[in-house]
């Protein structure tokens, strides 16, 4: 028997569903039935080429992407996003299944702006959030897991800005706490002083601390959304470093740690070598007059020989 051409069966089907749908009267009318299997099969096909960004509440990330059945997305630190390109193939690929642009991208609580594409070395599109190319992660078996979280360091969910989530014990948080003869500082989520560096530039903010100056003084990075307490929200922004990570600003300010700096309250890194200071809540540094009253075993603060010219 000759098969006919599936384009026939589809019009024969299409006529059919033609005279039900204009035999709305009379006693003779033929009951509805099911629709034909091929216009399933087609409707099939539409939903699966429709890939869904969704902003979801993620337990421990906050809010983050997630797809149609509601897995967390993510991001790889040692893709690009300017320009986009995806460095994850074969095993890893396996690993973290990129979410292809088949069809059309719904969006739902994302900027439809932020969303693009990128080929990848087989020739697929891949779905971008920022120019992020964005995956899922095989060991998530269910809705709400983020089981690649931080994975090797490299690997976080993706935020609806894409953005990297960050863990709520690791958010960076920017506090206020009274060091003796400093009066009221600025300090990190977990207590540490914070400072500022005077051959950085905060209009434009910009971070000239790279290399061994940021191993002596280490940036504070802009991990997630900053929480703030006892500053003004509207001081708090971030800046891009020369490496691509993100960093805290304060009145323009790039922000960093001491790493001489051992334990909460200590501020052995005021007025080293004459441009580090701790930051007032204001944005400003602390008065090149003023004192710690204390400082640790580490070393007090004035010049330091260990570091050179920073």
């Amino acid at each position: 028997m000759t098969a006919r051409p599936v384009l026939s069966i589809v019009a024969v089907a299409g006529l059919g569903l033609l005279g039900a749908c204009s035999a709305t009267t009379g006693s003779g009318a033929a009951p509805a039935g099911p629709a034909p299997t091929s216009v399933v099969v087609q409707r099939q096909a539409v939903a699966q080429n429709t890939t869904k960004l969704v902003a979801a509440e993620v337990a421990g990330l906050g809010q983050v992407l997630t797809d149609e059945n509601g897995r967390t997305l993510y991001r790889f630190d040692k893709d690009t996003a300017n320009p986009p390109a995806s460095t994850c193939d074969g095993d890893c690929a396996t690993a973290w299944p990129p979410v292809m642009a088949t069809g059309s991208v719904d969006v739902q609580g994302v900027d439809p702006a932020l969303v693009g594409t990128v080929t990848r070395s087989d020739g697929s599109k891949q779905v971008t959030v920022k120019g992020w190319p964005v995956y899922r992660y095989a060991k998530d078996s269910a809705a709400g897991q983020a089981k690649g979280q931080d994975v090797g360091g490299l690997w976080h969910a993706l935020t609806p800005g894409g953005g990297k989530a960050a863990s709520a014990e690791r958010q960076t948080a920017i506090n206020t706490t009274n060091i003796p003869g400093l009066d009221t500082v600025l300090t990190d989520q977990n207590g540490m002083t914070l400072y500022l560096y005077t051959k950085d530039t905060k209009k434009p903010s910009k971070s000239n601390c790279d290399g061994a100056c940021a191993t002596a003084w280490p940036p504070l990075p802009a991990n997630g959304e900053v929480a703030v307490n006892g500053v003004d929200p509207k001081l708090v922004g971030k800046v891009t470093r020369s490496d691509g990570s993100v960093q805290v600003t304060v009145g323009g300010w790039p922000v960093y740690r001491y790493a001489k700096d051992t334990a909460p309250g200590q501020a052995n890194g005021h007025g080293v070598n004459g441009v580090w200071f701790e930051i007032e809540p204001a944005g400003c540094k602390v008065a090149e007059g003023k004192k710690p009253l204390t400082s640790s075993s580490s070393g007090a603060a004035g010049a330091d020989p260990g570091s050179a010219s920073y």
